[in-house]
């Protein structure tokens, strides 16, 4: 007798057939892919790409991890998730709340609402940030487990659902600046498919690669070829693998190689005063190596009395600024939590980006490499591939879009053969 499916967030997905294995390649700009592609890097992906689906859809921004991985694994927006950057400014008590917390999300995951109708599901993260939001409501009594590669030595029954994570994967724990950050993830993803056969997976990956190096490079290149390998050995073993990326990744230096840097804290000290507003950089975690907490996108909150206009107005003028916007367009126009926005986002072009106070950020762990890195409308293009055929429905829906990545475990789970 066949099982009946889950509904959440206004989409029934059916029970799965087969496995499903969704893939969130951090940082995996849709410029690696066809890098990858182009110079035979990735042959397994390629060849999904030709018999399976293949598209560049849109995620959410602000273009960081902790939104779009909320995103993809609720299938829905975070006006509905609740989850709109790596942390906001509680306006009660003008703390920065990191959002890594469950109790921050507000919808269950697709995963979490599986394994509570018996089904049993996989959720591996690179960082553990993101472990707890993903497992929120999640019933590992039922053999589902939840767990992270940087705190692999660490997993209980318990808390995880697994124990003696190293010895299933094979692997030393991973140094959190790694690409076997990553590969473990992929790993353990393909051990327990291999020995439990679960029906869900999901793998979310961590982007230090593609914050160091670019397409072509030929670190990228290594890294990409010992992902698509993954992929490949996830298809043998009769999976449905669907391929996606929280975010973009863009070069955002001079030409010299130092960080393109607009201070905009230290700007709008200037124009209006020490303390009349404060800028929040929602890119920022416990990682700042990878970026110096730059990025794309941030919010300025205003105290006193201070006009959001004017400070729309100073912001809009600096050269590369893209967008300016205030609280109720940008709850709008990017369907973000209203009650968890600043009064005022300002986003960068594609090659600059935008901190607070120049004496607030350390860029030491940049040293050696050009800044790459996301947040901004042009680092919101992400990859969209299964390697098995659409339906036709599907393939419709597909064409007509728009196609966004929180739709991948939609098309993954109800639109293959």
């Amino acid at each position: 007798m066949a099982r009946v499916g889950v509904e959440l967030n206004g989409v029934r997905y059916r029970w799965p057939s087969r496995p499903i294995v969704v893939v969130c390649i951090d940082g995996g700009d849709p410029a690696y892919v066809a890098q990858g592609v182009r110079d035979g890097i990735v042959p397994n992906v390629a060849r999904f790409m030709k018999a399976g689906f293949a598209a560049v859809a849109d995620g959410d921004v602000p273009s960081f991890t902790c939104p779009n991985n909320m995103s993809i694994a609720t299938g829905s927006p975070p006006a509905v998730h609740g989850i709109s950057g790596n942390f906001y400014l509680d306006r009660e008590t003008g703390a920065a709340v990191v959002m890594t917390g469950p109790e921050l999300l507000r919808s269950r995951t697709i995963l979490a609402e599986f394994s509570r109708h018996g089904a049993t599901v996989v959720s591996i993260t690179a960082k553990d940030k993101l472990r707890k939001q993903l497992g929120k409501d999640m019933d590992l009594a039922g053999g589902s487990v939840n767990f992270s590669s940087e705190c692999a030595d660490q997993c209980t029954l318990a808390e995880h659902g697994i124990e003696n994570v190293l010895e299933l994967v094979g692997m030393e724990l991973p140094d959190m600046y790694s690409p076997e950050l990553s590969l473990f993830v992929l790993e353990a993803g393909i051990r327990l498919l291999e020995r439990r056969g679960p029906d869900l997976l999901y793998l979310s990956l961590t982007d230090y690669i593609q914050h160091k190096y670019a397409p072509g490079e030929p670190e990228a290149d290594r890294y990409y070829r010992n992902l698509d390998a993954c992929f490949g050995r996830l298809d043998a073993l009769g999976a449905v693998v669907a391929l996606t990326a929280d975010h973009g990744m863009n070069d955002k230096s001079n030409p010299d190689g130092s960080p393109r840097v607009i201070w905009l804290q230290d700007v709008l000290d200037a124009r209006f005063g020490e303390g009349a507003c404060t800028v929040v950089c929602p890119i920022t975690d416990r990682f700042v190596a990878h970026h110096g907490a730059l990025g794309g996108f941030v919010r300025v909150y205003r105290h006193g009395s201070l006009d959001p206009a004017d400070v729309m107005k100073v912001a809009a003028a600096i050269p590369g600024i893209e967008a300016v916007c205030d609280r109720a367009t940008t709850a709008r126009q990017f369907n973000l939590p209203f009650d968890r926005e600043g009064d005022v986002a300002v986003i960068s072009t594609a090659d600059t980006c935008i901190g607070a106070s120049e004496k607030d950020h350390d860029l030491s762990g940049l040293r050696g490499h050009r800044l790459r890195t996301h947040g901004g409308l042009s680092e919101a293009k992400v990859p969209f591939i299964l390697n098995r055929p659409l339906r036709a429905e599907y393939a419709a829906r597909a064409v007509t879009g728009p196609l966004r990545s929180s739709q991948i475990f939609d098309f993954a789970i109800n639109g293959v053969e």
